[in-house]
């Protein structure tokens, strides 16, 4: 048994993960900068232990890299770190201290792509401060983990999807009413010919890679790994599904990219571009051959999971 402490562990894919590291044994603590409000419901919540810590104020004081590592947990998740100086102020602080420090990253390092699927030794390319805050963690935590020997693992999770969230959807943006369209046969718009690409993945399989990480340790300290579905999804692939899955009859208009933009709510249309100027298709025989993964959701079938629980609570209109 371990003593784990997952930063940001009633997210998205903490809701999974906490519960699956109870019942493997482990003595589980969530750090939280809220009240407990995970996305997904387990009875194994009565068994882990909840502290509420500020990160952005306590990194602000200098603090909360020693607040975790008075934890003293055997393994650390990070969910939540966003760029390189809120990942060196709790690494050095866990120096010493842990056995492994898992850092969550995204597939967004990457910007552009000379070849498809994208493999984690390809250059990275970032074109936003996410991506960048994300790639500079990275390379700095390899470093540390190559010269120092501090045990560190990166992973770049897809787009996000499961149960309790709007996926993001055929348009490149998570605006529930684009289903609530498809669902009522009403034409939703693509950009060109509607085959730049998606790639989702499911927050259960997120969870399950980084149980198969903490279990491999030695396989998985001091490398990066891809984190998303078997296959990526066209936008026209997605879209023709999704009116399928309501027998409705595929009702799609093409347009060229920045007139296709600029028909798009103002809310969402920089979420959309961000998402198809990248047309996300990444491998994950790394984590297959190392790892032993194998995600059990396609990306068609976490999205149908999301979107049929979205009607049922009343986010997504049927009628």
């Amino acid at each position: 048994m371990s003593r784990i402490v997952v930063i940001g562990g009633s997210g998205h894919v903490g809701s999974y993960l906490m519960p699956m590291l109870v019942e493997l044994g482990h003595d589980v603590i969530n750090v939280s900068r809220g009240a407990l409000n995970p996305y997904h419901q387990h009875h194994a919540w009565s068994h882990i232990k909840n502290v509420r810590i500020d990160r952005r104020k306590e990194e602000k004081d200098g603090n909360f890299g020693h607040l975790i590592a008075n934890l003293e947990a055997d393994i650390v998740v990070d969910m939540i770190s966003f760029d390189l100086a809120s990942t060196q102020q709790i690494v050095k602080a866990l120096y010493g201290r842990v056995e492994h420090y898992l850092f969550c990253s995204s597939i967004w390092v990457y910007g552009r792509y000379t070849s498809i699927p994208s493999i984690e030794s390809d250059p990275v390319s970032p074109i936003d401060d996410y991506g960048r805050g994300k790639a500079e963690s990275e390379a700095w935590l390899m470093r540390q983990a190559r010269r120092e020997g501090f045990p560190a693992t990166c992973f770049r999770p897809g787009h996000i999807v499961g149960k309790g969230w709007v996926p993001t959807t055929p348009q490149g943006n998570s605006d529930p009413n684009v289903f609530s369209r498809i669902i009522k046969g009403e034409e939703i718009a693509l950009p060109n010919l509607g085959h730049e690409t998606l790639h989702h993945v499911h927050a259960a399989d997120v969870a399950r890679w980084i149980i198969l990480a903490i279990e491999n340790r030695q396989a998985s300290i001091g490398e990066i790994f891809n984190v998303v579905s078997s296959q990526a999804i066209t936008l026209r692939g997605y879209a023709e599904q999704v009116y399928r899955w309501f027998d409705r009859t595929p009702n799609i208009s093409f347009h060229p990219f920045n007139e296709w933009l600029e028909g798009l709510d103002k809310e969402y249309a920089e979420n959309s571009k961000g998402h198809i100027v990248r047309s996300s298709v990444h491998s994950i025989e790394k984590s297959q051959l190392r790892l032993g993964y194998q995600p059990y959701y396609t990306s068609l079938d976490a999205i149908h999971e999301s979107v049929m629980s979205l009607i049922d609570a009343g986010i997504i209109a049927k009628s």
